[in-house]
């Protein structure tokens, strides 16, 4: 029995799950988007409390803190993300001519900076400040940059192995670093004490909703799936 391989002709993942889990990340997302725009207390203290916990463990384990800023400065970062998917897309250019699809997760990526920045600037939440850093950032707290890129980019490459055929161990092994990542680098945003908790909960809806669009836009716009 033939086992696909990334070479293998690609088949178009069913979108029956799309949709609906556009609307499971659109709806959360509308409404965290609200609530901290009108710094809603009870989300406020919620987000202050995980924030001053965090921090206090920061503060008093140094070692594991740096491990954290080498993680989410290089390996997590928004810039090592982006060339992930340039060399996706450069592969599927030079594998498979599939210009038009490389063009599409380009063009995903480049939206989602887009959504991020736009909302940085609209909602533009104050980071949370201590007198002892254990790191910085710039710019505006909502939502976390880093958070929602890694959710559009491995989320993606997670789509374009399975529309290619992987499975079995690789396909699995890719859903776990996927996921290990997602939620690390949300996590040591929050222990290095750079964004609010809320800010990454956005970032990781915000970068499904970015996901379940794409794929949607680019079913409808490239037509039934091939057989």
């Amino acid at each position: 029995m033939h086992t696909p391989t990334v070479d293998t002709p690609p088949h178009r993942p069913s979108t029956t799950r799309t949709v609906p889990a556009a609307a499971a990340c659109a709806a959360p997302s509308v409404l965290l988007l609200v609530l901290v725009a009108l710094s809603w207390g009870p989300l406020m203290s919620l987000d202050e409390g995980i924030a001053n916990t965090t921090h206090r463990w920061a503060v008093d384990d140094p070692g594991l803190t740096q491990v954290f800023r080498v993680l989410t400065d290089w390996v997590w970062d928004p810039v090592t993300m982006r060339l992930l998917a340039a060399g996706a897309a450069v592969w599927l250019v030079w594998r498979h001519r599939e210009w038009w699809l490389a063009l599409w997760l380009g063009i995903t990526c480049a939206v989602g900076t887009a959504v991020q920045q736009g909302l940085k600037a609209a909602v533009g939440r104050e980071r949370p400040a201590w007198p002892d850093p254990v790191d910085s950032a710039h710019y505006a707290a909502y939502p976390s940059g880093h958070a929602m890129t890694a959710t559009v980019v491995l989320g993606l490459l997670i789509w374009l192995m399975r529309r290619y055929g992987v499975g079995g161990v690789l396909l699995r092994t890719a859903l776990a670093v996927a996921a290990v990542s997602v939620v690390g680098v949300g996590l040591t945003r929050i222990w290095l004490g750079v964004h609010w908790a809320s800010d990454v909960l956005a970032g990781w809806l915000l970068g499904g909703l970015t996901i379940a669009l794409a794929v949607l836009t680019y079913e409808k716009w490239r037509g039934p799936a091939r057989t």
